[in-house]
């Protein structure tokens, strides 16, 4: 199995330290929010997403759209944050959220093609193991053109530069070289497509759009 080396299902660490550090971890995150007073939204905000953020480790037992689950929990960082330092949402952090939404869901989905037949032989739901690898790839396709779509909805909405546009357009050129490097016959080079590749286009687009607002 694919996993079998890492900490909790090699031995390398018990189900009790792991259990232990969770809470404390948890219990540090609610006890946070106190930085943002007198915003009170972390606060009362801080157990719903911890819960749903708890959840995604059980989301495959249930539903084969547990790539977006992963997604949604990754996309309530950037709405998290507008809503600790300005207290409110509007359309940009909305827009950047359904970025993180559609571009994670969809490498995901790529990534869970490995695992097709462990999934499927232990009844674990995925998009790939319900549907089959060709079908989840053109799902993955798609939830990166809305990625897209969205960014360059971001770029509008926001009143942002030429530098943050130039860093969509390469955006969308890495995504289509993500789709180029893995087929239904040959997964090989998933890993340089989901980690590699997803790499350059996070790190890169943050960059970039530092860069963007400085210039402004």
């Amino acid at each position: 199995v694919r996993t079998q080396s890492r900490h909790l299902p090699a031995g390398l660490i018990s189900v009790r330290t792991v259990t232990i550090f969770t809470i404390l971890t948890s219990l540090a995150f609610i006890a946070s929010t106190i930085l943002f007073l007198p915003n009170r939204w972390p606060l009362y905000l801080s157990i719903p997403v911890l819960l749903f953020l708890l959840g995604y480790s059980y989301a495959k037992r249930f539903t084969i759209f547990c790539h977006y689950w992963l997604s949604t929990a990754l996309m309530l960082s950037p709405l998290a944050a507008w809503i600790a330092i300005r207290g409110s949402l509007s359309l940009e952090p909305l827009l950047l959220g359904a970025v993180v939404f559609f571009w994670v869901g969809g490498f995901d989905i790529i990534y869970a093609c490995q695992d097709v037949h462990f999934d499927q032989e232990t009844r674990l739901s995925s998009i790939p193991s319900r549907w089959g690898i060709r079908k989840a790839l053109r799902f993955a396709m798609f939830s990166h053109f809305m990625t897209i779509i969205c960014l360059f909805s971001l770029w509008y909405v926001a009143a942002l530069g030429i530098p943050f546009l130039i860093a969509v357009l390469a955006v969308a050129g890495l995504l289509i070289y993500e789709h180029l490097l893995v087929n239904p016959d040959d997964l090989g080079r998933v890993n340089l497509a989901f980690f590699h590749v997803n790499a350059i286009i996070s790190i890169g687009l943050f960059f970039v759009g530092l860069i963007d607002v400085w210039l402004a």
